[in-house]
């Protein structure tokens, strides 16, 4: 079994993680998983960006945390994917095919719906899972799933998540519209006391190859 984080940040991409992307990933390497994909907070999320930046160079801080993790994943033998944390006040989704090239020649993305932005990434070959649909907290104004047709997966099992009861009724949720299920680890630290993320029965070539066996139901959940 090949094990695959899905859900990770890096400081200070994401301004609410405290271990640098070299950190996170030798974490992950002692800890026995094959790949990690780096999902920092977009620039209208929890993000370390400084505000006012060019749209350039906020995306070159952005790509920061994935690129110096995947350098390090190089260098130690970790397979280091691309991916971003969506938000909408809140609201959270895990993006998964689009590049950091996408990113730079698409200014102004932090702005849309929920509808927009959906389409957007499926338009060019992405994939979105909501993440950690049900958590309550100050800062999220609608702790609900959003429209099912919008999404690709649901993120079932979120390990950062303070109790049970939301990740039960992502389950349940998922379940009931018949999507994708993943699970993740949200981790913000490489001494977080366990991990979670999914496990695959052949080694990912790419972030499509994990697409499709999320998509497919060829994941086991690890649910600590």
């Amino acid at each position: 079994m090949y094990l695959y984080e899905t859900h990770m940040h890096t400081s200070p991409v994401s301004f609410c993680a405290e271990s640098t992307p070299e950190e996170q990933v030798r974490a992950y390497k002692d800890r026995g998983y094959t790949g990690v994909i780096v999902t920092d907070h977009f620039i209208n999320g929890n993000s370390g960006c400084p505000r006012g930046l060019p749209w350039n160079e906020a995306m070159a801080f952005f790509v920061s945390g994935y690129e110096k993790a995947k350098a390090e994943g190089e260098k130690i033998g970790l397979d280091v994917f691309f991916g971003i944390e969506y938000a909408m006040f809140g609201t959270e989704f895990l993006t998964y095919g689009l590049t950091p090239e996408f990113l730079f020649t698409n200014p102004g993305i932090d702005k849309l719906t929920a509808e927009e932005y959906s389409a957007l990434v499926r338009e060019n070959g992405g994939y979105l899972a909501q993440a950690h649909p049900y958590r309550a907290a100050p800062w999220i104004r609608n702790p609900y799933p959003v429209n099912p047709a919008l999404l690709d997966g649901v993120e079932v099992y979120n390990a950062g998540s303070c109790d049970d009861l939301s990740n039960d009724q992502a389950y349940e949720f998922a379940f009931l519209h018949n999507l994708p299920m993943q699970a993740g680890t949200d981790s913000h630290s490489a001494d977080f006391p366990y991990t979670s993320g999914i496990g695959l029965r052949e080694k990912a070539g790419s972030i499509f190859d994990i697409i499709e066996a999320i998509k497919t139901g060829q994941v086991e959940l690890i649910v600590p």
